[in-house]
C-alpha cells in the first residue's frame, strides 16, 4: 500500500502562474524518497501540500488511502512531521521546550507533558546530539544546532511520515552524515516513511531508495539513484555538466561537477550526447 498518492496535483500562488502542474507521485510505506531539482522547481511547495499547509487547486493527495483534505489538523500533526528550511522568527524557548512541542499533538487535552513525553524528548535530544543544549535558549544556537533541534522536535512527534526540506542545510559534514544515519535507521527499523529535499545529489543518492527529480513544477523522472542520476538527465534538468561514476564503495552512483577548466575535456567524452530540455512528465 502507498503511504502517499499524489494524483494530478496542480497549485499556484497566483491564478495565472502554476507552481506545480499535474504532479503524479506515489510513495511506498517505509520508503526513503529523495526529492531533487533546481531552485524554483516546486519541491518546497510540494512538501507544504503534503503537510496540508496548502490545498491543491486541482487533483488529490491521499495519505494511507484517505484524502488528506478529510483529515483534521490534529490527525495530520499526529502522523506527519515537517521540518522546513526556515523556521522563521524565534522566541527564546529552551531547546527542551522546543522538542517537547513535538509531543503536543499527542497530549489529548493535557495542559502539560507527562513523563513519557519527557522520556521521548530526551531520547530525541540524545539522538540528534543536542542533549547538552537542553536548557539553552534556541536563539543562542548556531544555524546547524537549531536545525538538529527542529529535527529532534519532528522525531518527537513519532510520525508515520517525515517531510524534510533540506535537512542538511547549515550542518557540518559530520552532522550531515549523523542526522541522515539516524533518519535512515528509523526508516529501516520502524517503517518511518521519509521524503527529503536535498541539493546534495550524492547525499540523496546514498540514502534514498528512490529519487524524484522535479523541473518546472512537475516530475521529470522517478527511479532508483542509478536510474535517475545520469549525466544526460542531470545536464538537461540542471543545465550543468557532471561526471557520474561509481562511489569507491561500489554501492551508489557518484556525481562530480565539471568546472570550467574541465569543460572541454567533458565535452569531448560526451560529444555523442545532444542535450534537449527535459519535458516534465504529466
Amino acid at each position: 500500500m502507498y503511504a502517499l498518492a499524489v494524483e494530478n496535483v496542480s497549485f499556484g500562488y497566483t491564478p495565472d502562474v502554476p507552481t506545480l502542474r499535474n504532479v503524479l507521485l506515489d510513495v511506498h510505506k517505509g520508503e526513503f524518497l529523495g526529492l531533487i531539482g533546481p531552485n524554483g522547481s516546486g519541491k518546497t511547495t510540494l512538501l507544504r501540500l503534503l503537510d496540508r499547509i496548502y490545498i491543491p487547486q486541482n487533483g488529490h493527495i491521499r495519505f494511507n488511502g484517505r484524502d488528506i483534505n478529510l483529515l483534521s489538523r490534529s490527525e495530520i500533526a499526529q502522523q506527519i512531521a515537517f521540518v522546513p528550511q526556515d523556521t522563521g522568527p524565534l522566541f527564546p524557548f529552551t531547546v527542551l521546550e522546543i522538542v517537547l512541542m513535538g509531543r503536543a499533538p499527542h497530549s489529548r487535552g493535557r495542559a502539560f507533558e507527562n513523563p513519557r513525553d519527557r522520556d521521548i524528548a530526551a531520547e530525541m535530544l540524545s539522538l540528534t546530539d543536542v542533549a547538552h543544549l537542553a536548557h539553552q535558549p534556541i536563539t543562542a544556537l548556531s544555524g546547524g544546532e537549531r536545525q538538529r533541534v527542529f529535527i529532534a522536535r519532528a522525531l518527537a512527534q513519532q510520525p508515520q511520515l517525515l517531510l524534510l526540506d533540506e535537512p542538511n542545510a547549515h550542518l557540518d559534514i559530520a552532522h550531515q552524515i549523523e542526522i541522515f544515519d539516524i533518519i535512515r535507521k528509523l526508516n529501516r527499523g520502524s517503517g518511518l516513511t521519509v521524503i527529503s529535499v536535498s541539493h546534495d545529489l550524492n547525499l540523496a543518492g546514498a540514502y534514498s531508495d528512490r529519487v524524484a527529480m522535479m523541473v518546472c513544477g512537475a516530475i521529470a523522472a522517478v527511479g532508483t539513484p542509478e536510474e535517475v542520476f545520469t549525466e544526460s538527465l542531470i545536464l538537461d534538468v540542471f543545465r550543468t555538466p557532471v561526471v557520474v561514476d561509481r562511489h569507491p564503495s561500489g554501492s551508489v552512483p557518484r556525481v562530480t561537477l565539471v568546472h570550467s577548466e574541465q569543460t572541454s575535456l567533458w565535452a569531448g567524452r560526451t560529444s555523442a550526447h545532444v542535450s534537449n530540455r527535459v519535458e516534465p512528465t504529466s
